[in-house]
This record gives C-alpha cells, structure tokens and sequence, in this order.
C-alpha cells in the first residue's frame, strides 16, 4: 500500500464583508490557505498573489522532506517579494498583506510552512489537535501567562499580527516543520473567519460526523455561517489514504489533476450572495442566523516590543477594570439579598399569631417559621392563661396556633378562648 491524498475546498465571503479577502488552493501535492489583511486597500489582492504565486510549487517533491521545508520557504519568501514589488507598482495597495499556511506531501510526511493566524488542525483517532500557532500578539500574551485562551478569544486586540506576508516585512519570519501522517488522518487548513468564531469542539463534531470530504467543509463553513460569520470564512479538508499498489503489467496512466482555487483566487466568479453552492443556501434557509459581532480589519504592528508592552499595560488595566467590576457587581448583588431579607423580615414582623410555650397562651409578634437557627417571631404579650384551662379542641389550636394581622385581633382571639375553671 502506498500513502495517497484526497482533498475539498471551500471559501465564503461570511454574512458583514464586502468583499473576500482569503484565498486557498488545493492541488496534486500542494494545499494552502491566505487571509488577507488590508481592506479595500488590497487584502483579496495579497491573498490571490500568494495562493497563485505558491501554486507553481505543486509539483511531486525532490528530495527529503527536510529539504521540501527549505523549498517551502524560499517559495514563501519568493512570494512575499512579489506582494512587494506589486505594492511598488501599485502604491494605492500599500499596507496590505496575507497570512500564509500551507504544506506540500512527501511521501507520508508533510512539509509545513506557515506564518500569521490561519490554522492547520490534525484530526486523528476522532481527536482534534491544533498544530500551527498564531502568531499574534494576544497569543503572544497567552503564552506568557497574562491571559488565558479563553479571554484571547474574545481580546478586542486578537486580529493585530506580529508576523505576515507583505510590504510590511522584507524578510519575514516564517515557521517550518516536518510532520508524520497516517492513513485515516485529516488535516485541516483554515483562516480565522472558522476558526475564531466556531469552537474545537464542534469543529471536532463535524468533522467526525463525515460523510465525505466536500460535505465536511460546508459543514464548517454553515457553522461559520450560523454564528453570524462575521469575517470571510476558508475550509481545506485533506485526508491521508491508504492506495493499492499499481501492478507493473497495467498500463501506465497519469493521474488527472484536480488543482482548485477559492476565495479571491478562484477564476471562476463566485455567485452573487456569496456561497459556493445552493445546497449551503438552502440548508442556512431552514435556522436562524446569529446577530454577528462587530470586528475589527486584522493589521500587522511592526512595533513589536513597544506594541507589546503597551498591550501588557492595557491588559493590566482590563483586568484591575474587570476585577472591579465583579466586585462592584457581587456587592450590589450582596445589597440586593441584604434588601430584600430586610423588607422581608419588616414584613414579618407585621404579622401575629396566638400560640404556647407549653405552659400559657402566648401572643407572638412575626410568623412561625425560622430560617436556620433564626426565629422569626418573638413574644408579644404573655396572657398568663394555662394551657390547662382550655378545653380539647382550643387547646389544640393554640398548640397549632392561630394567625392574626394585628394585636388587637390576637387579643381577640384570647378573648374567645373557653377559659374554664378546674
């Protein structure tokens, strides 16, 4: 058996952006995602460049897969040369950029390269693993400890990227790595229009739940979809498999090549609403679509350690804000019982009842039951009648007691007592 690769794409525009600014392709040995950054200014231009510019490396692989990383990156520094040069000739394109994530198959390795916030998820044995990381300045925080994940996901600051492709950088910085695939694996090339806004877990759930590879991925990009989708949303699924040998005496044929673009770099005009095709319509048609957020343009700082403290700093003073805030808020909650037991308790005190000590008629001030070990009613007036002199049935009412909405009509009730004389 020999290691073989079956892939799907799939990109959207999302429900607020104007425009797509991300681009992925999906070829014979090659699959990469780019998000754009930069607005109107060019990020679907920066993304195309890159997607097209990188394809021309989707060829079978020479040599180690070592080696393929050196090429992978080359390639990506190529690239960023030629988003320069295209800025230079076009000057109302400067500040734009893209993210880059992609690897080329050796064998039954892969040779990643990768640089910005789109991701590469590993699923294997029904688990979801992130492989790449962000390489943002909220991430940055993570790792140092001052936030958690689960605040970076909502940090107003978590599209401002330390690392991109384009004219920001002549010479970035780029991540390689040589990974291990088995057969059964799927890998999972994304931008963060899926990613930041749709869990792992349910990203897991989907993926799990396959029934093919396309199907997956519009699953994905619907989840987007249903959150709102707020940013453009790009999906490549590739999965590793297992292909029998080819006998020498069959006739040789060539594999036919099933190289795929999406998003800005696709050929084909993508349809007017959007989607990639009516089935994700149709499916959207039949639930509610989230009130998306409001989000900021992803952008490159190139200020990193200035930056940097300065998001410390801030970070600092949302957190001694939000401290404060849960303070503030559990003692106006902590005021609010205390409130409420007050009135409740007054209320109480309103109320009377004629009942026993075990000797004589009590008159009490409250209601008869106690909240814990504290009483809710006290002695009013003590009628210094024995319970003794009552007959049967009175005596057992006092015993349950008698309610009464005032002194007076306690005094009343004592008034009617059978007291008789032993």
């Amino acid at each position: 058996m020999t290691i073989a690769y079956e892939s799907a794409i799939g990109s959207h525009v999302g429900m607020v952006r104007s425009n797509n600014q991300d681009s992925a392709f999906a070829g014979d040995h090659l699959f990469l995602v780019a998000d754009g950054m930069g607005g109107h200014a060019g990020g679907d231009v920066a993304s195309a460049i890159a997607a097209k510019e990188m394809s021309e490396f989707d060829q079978p692989p020479l040599g180690s897969p070592e080696a393929s990383t050196n090429t992978l990156r080359t390639a990506v520094l190529e690239t960023n040369a030629k988003l320069r040069a295209t800025v230079q000739d076009r000057p109302e394109l400067a500040g734009m950029g893209t993210t880059f994530t992609g690897f080329l198959t050796v064998g039954s390795q892969l040779a990643l390269a990768h640089i910005g916030d789109s991701r590469l998820y590993l699923l294997r044995n029904n688990e979801l693993r992130q492989i790449t990381k962000d390489h943002t300045f909220v991430q940055r925080l993570v790792d140092s400890g001052k936030i958690t994940e689960e605040e970076a996901k909502t940090h107003p600051r978590r599209s401002v990227l330390m690392r991109v492709l384009g004219d920001v950088d002549s010479s970035p910085q780029v991540d390689t790595q040589v990974l291990d695939t088995l057969p059964g694996d799927v890998w999972l090339l994304c931008s963060d229009g899926l990613c930041g806004y749709v869990e792992d877990v349910d990203i897991e759930k989907i993926l799990r739940r396959r029934s093919s590879l396309q199907g997956a991925v519009d699953g994905l990009i619907d989840k987007s979809l249903s959150h709102g989708a707020p940013d453009n949303v790009t999906v490549v699924l590739v999965e590793t498999v297992e292909e029998p040998d080819r006998d020498p005496s069959d006739t040789l044929e060539f594999p036919k090549s099933n190289r795929r673009f999406a998003g800005s770099a696709a050929t084909a005009p993508a349809p007017r609403d959007g989607t990639t095709s009516t089935a994700r319509t149709r499916i959207l048609s039949r639930r509610p679509v989230r009130r998306p957020p409001v989000i900021a343009e992803s952008h490159f700082e190139p200020r990193v350690d200035e930056y940097l403290a300065e998001l410390i700093a801030e970070t600092k003073r949302r957190n001694r804000r939000r401290r404060l805030l849960w303070a503030l808020g559990g003692l106006c909650i902590l005021l609010g019982i205390a409130g409420v037991l007050t009135v409740g308790y007054q209320w109480t005190q309103t109320r009377y009842f004629v009942g026993t000590d075990g000797q004589t008629v009590i008159i009490y001030q409250g209601v008869q039951q106690n909240i814990g070990s504290i009483s809710l009613h006290s002695v009013a007036e003590d009628t210094e009648i024995p319970v003794s002199k009552l007959d049967g049935l009175e005596q057992r009412q006092v015993e349950r007691t008698l309610p009464a909405g005032s002194i007076e009509e306690a005094r009343e009730i004592v008034l009617r007592l059978g007291v008789h004389d032993e």
